[in-house]
C-alpha cells in the first residue's frame, strides 16, 4: 500500500508500506514515518490505483519493520483491499440440533 499523509512534525510524506491485518472497516499496517492519532491518510492500492482516506485510530512503539497503525476508513470501502469478505452466519445457523 502507498500510504500518504502528514508525519508528527507536519511534513509531508509518501511510503510504501506493509498490511498486516485488514477489514471492511480498515486495517493495520506497518508505517515508518512518525504520526499522531488522529492524523488522516491516504491510501493507495497499487493493484487498483483506488484511493480511499483513513483515520489514525491506534499507534504501537516503534519496532523493527516500523510502527503499526491501525487505520479506519473515512465511508465504508469493503473493496478496497482486494479481498471478498464473506459475512458470517448468524448465530443461530452455527448451532447443531
Amino acid at each position: 500500500m502507498l500510504a500518504k499523509g502528514k508525519n508528527h512534525n507536519g511534513k509531508k510524506f509518501s511510503e510504501m508500506c506493509e498490511t498486516v491485518v485488514v477489514n471492511t472497516h480498515g486495517g493495520l499496517l506497518y508505517l515508518r514515518q512518525d504520526v499522531d492519532t488522529g492524523t488522516v491518510l491516504a491510501l493507495t492500492n497499487p493493484m487498483t490505483q483506488e484511493e480511499e482516506e483513513c483515520r489514525i485510530v491506534y499507534q504501537s512503539d516503534a519496532g523493527e519493520r516500523g510502527q503499526r497503525v491501525g487505520v479506519e476508513f473515512l465511508s465504508p470501502s469493503p473493496h478496497f483491499w482486494g479481498v471478498d469478505f464473506k459475512p458470517s452466519k448468524p448465530a443461530d445457523e452455527n448451532v447443531v440440533h
